[in-house]
């Protein structure tokens, strides 16, 4: 099966104080195309620092990190920016919809500056929205959405550009638990299509969705368990 992520020592350090705190500590990892793993751990366990190596938001001290077989721990910005638009999807749990944007044009942003993104872009976009339920919200605005719909935007902007590799910062954390079920049956469902997601959660009932969690502690993985 095809990797979509590869880690071999990776690292990363910050300082605090007059202290280095080893937030990752020599984490080897890969996530093959098609699976869904839920990464959980206590706050300080270094799961959020691990998701931003891998989507490209942040850089490792030392180690390899490979996205689709491309080493990327040696990128330069403007490359980590065009590997990340091109193949990594973000949904995080504040959302982050553009409040003067409608839920169509929010669905867009990433693929604005596509040769094609006029018209095979918009169709897209607009076949995205239709099938997760939003076909009579895609002309109103963030602050005209419920929390659930508002979250649904964000997955369609996180898919609009076919990217390999989904990545899910808490996507129910800002929901109720009916509408953040919801969501996780969405998320599940676009797995059995293929979709390869990697979720950062501290929800038991949302790590369960997902076939494969991860437990970090103190940077390093402490556990590691696939659901048959």
């Amino acid at each position: 099966m095809d990797q979509v992520i590869a880690t071999s020592g990776l690292c990363r350090t910050f300082r605090v104080g007059d202290a280095d705190v080893h937030a990752l500590d020599h984490i080897d990892l890969t996530v093959d195309r098609g699976e869904f793993v839920a990464v959980m751990g206590p706050s300080g366990s270094g799961k959020t620092t691990l998701m931003n190596i891998l989507g490209c938001l942040d850089k490792s001290d030392a180690g390899e990190y490979r996205l689709l077989d491309q080493v990327v721990s040696d990128m330069d910005d403007d490359r980590l920016s065009s590997l990340r638009n091109r193949h990594i999807g973000f949904v995080f749990q504040s959302f982050h919809l553009l409040p003067r944007m409608t839920a169509e044009e929010n669905v867009l942003v990433p693929i604005r500056y596509a040769d094609d993104w006029a018209e095979a872009g918009r169709r897209r976009a607009d076949e995205l929205l239709e099938r997760l339920g939003l076909s009579d919200r895609m002309h109103h605005r963030p602050n005209q959405l419920s929390g659930g719909q508002r979250q649904r935007v964000a997955i369609a902007r996180a898919l609009v550009a076919n990217p390999p590799l989904l990545l899910a910062d808490e996507p129910t954390g800002n929901l109720d638990s009916a509408t953040g079920e919801t969501i996780m049956a969405l998320i599940s469902e676009l797995n059995r299509e293929g979709q390869t997601i990697l979720m950062v959660t501290h929800d038991e009932n949302v790590a369960s969705h997902a076939r494969r969690v991860i437990h970090m502690r103190d940077g390093k993985v402490d556990r590691d368990a696939r659901r048959h």
